[in-house]
């Protein structure tokens, strides 16, 4: 039995629509719907539950560690992907001589407004922009690197094409400069295998609602041992000792713990624990097979379409998603709505992003639908 038909029973959305949308959001699984209610059931019989909140959160921890093959001690668990970049970015004096971020044109709003906001600490931003094909050239990247440079921050994959830029090599030249690296890793985070030690960045943030199966509410960060750089935006819980219940100083955690904030978001502890571990049952390597194999048959059907692709052919530059431009993306993805086809948009292009749950036949019945609508794509139709 193949992986889509081992698990797709777990996703009811299939009943309903076909799904391509996990950049976006991941299908909803029944053991992620059951987390929540184990969440809500226990509310419900005992009210607090302090002691097993906690745990879930270590357990929590625990998946993402054994997800991208390094140490619980490396993990953070955040709010939302923006929480783990502010509490690193300050954790960067930005008034003296290193007072330049370097980054790109590929980013997604999150990190380059977080950025931009660090303008009012001293900082300077610069934008290396990508090529015309959509991919990052190191080349460019390279030469904005110099002794004015505090810390590189990088997207992993672009959300507007897939363009999947090659982040152990960005962390080599940062390091090679001795500039840090932070790598926004959403878009690729449980749709590709990651293993944060080999990649070698210093900083690595993403969330759970999107191939990692979970819900909004709860991101990730992960960082190297480095107990020199300490965040002034904190928390309760970055406390070395939490229940310490210290309010005359600040002593933070010496591990990724220092990059947390208050109260964890108990509820998506639940969802994204449970999301994780299907995943990592389904396997990453095996996910990432699926999803690939399910990526070339789109792109080999949308090329005869005559679809106008976005996104790099080569499998070493793309994660999950494919996009292809269209006159009104807008307008095809509710024509595409209404033959009970869900995908999304961004900058003109349309966004089609299969998981490990996806199959031929998700892929047939899109292509069937986009026929119908190909006056919306912006090339010419081939027949």
């Amino acid at each position: 039995m193949d992986i889509a038909s081992k698990y797709r029973h777990l996703f009811p959305v299939f009943e309903r629509v076909t799904y391509l949308n996990s950049c976006s959001q991941g299908a909803l699984a029944i053991p992620v719907r059951d987390a929540l209610n184990e969440y809500l059931d226990g509310m419900y019989a005992k009210g607090s539950l302090w002691d097993k909140w906690v745990m879930k959160q270590e357990e929590l921890r625990q998946l993402v560690a054994q997800a991208f093959k390094t140490k619980p001690s490396n993990i953070a668990i955040t709010s939302n992907a923006s929480a783990g970049i502010n509490s690193v970015l300050s954790s960067f004096d930005f008034s003296g001589p290193k007072k330049r971020i370097v980054t790109t044109d590929l980013e997604f709003p999150t990190m380059g407004q977080i950025l931009h906001a660090q303008e009012r600490r001293g900082a300077e931003v610069v934008h290396v922009p990508a090529d015309q094909d959509g991919t990052l050239s190191l080349e460019k990247l390279e030469a904005e690197l110099d002794e004015r440079v505090a810390i590189l921050a990088v997207t992993h994959v672009c959300y507007r094409t897939g363009a999947m830029s090659d982040i152990r090599a960005i962390s080599q030249l940062g390091h090679k400069h001795g500039i840090p690296v932070m790598v926004d890793a959403y878009q690729s985070a449980g749709s590709i295998p990651i293993d944060f030690d080999e990649v070698g960045a210093d900083f690595l943030v993403g969330g759970f609602l999107k191939y990692m199966l979970g819900l909004p509410g709860i991101g990730f960060l992960l960082a190297k041992e480095d107990p020199s750089r300490v965040p002034t935006q904190t928390g309760w819980f970055a406390a070395r000792d939490v229940f310490a219940m210290e309010i005359d100083r600040y002593d933070p955690a010496i591990d990724a713990r220092r990059f947390e904030g208050g109260t964890p978001p108990i509820p998506s502890l639940f969802a994204a624990a449970a999301g994780l571990r299907l995943l990592l049952d389904v396997g990453l390597e095996k996910s990432w097979n699926q999803t690939d194999y399910v990526h070339k048959m789109l792109r080999q059907e949308l090329v005869r379409l005559g679809a106008s692709l976005v996104t790099p052919e080569d499998s070493s530059s793309h994660a999950g998603m494919i996009a292809f431009k269209s006159v009104d993306e807008s307008k095809l993805v509710s024509a595409l709505e209404q033959d009970r086809m869900v995908v999304s948009s961004r900058d003109g292009n349309l966004r089609i992003s299969p998981h490990f749950y996806n199959t031929e036949v998700d892929v047939e019945l899109l292509i069937k639908s986009l026929f119908e609508h190909k006056a919306l794509f912006a090339s010419d139709y081939v027949s």
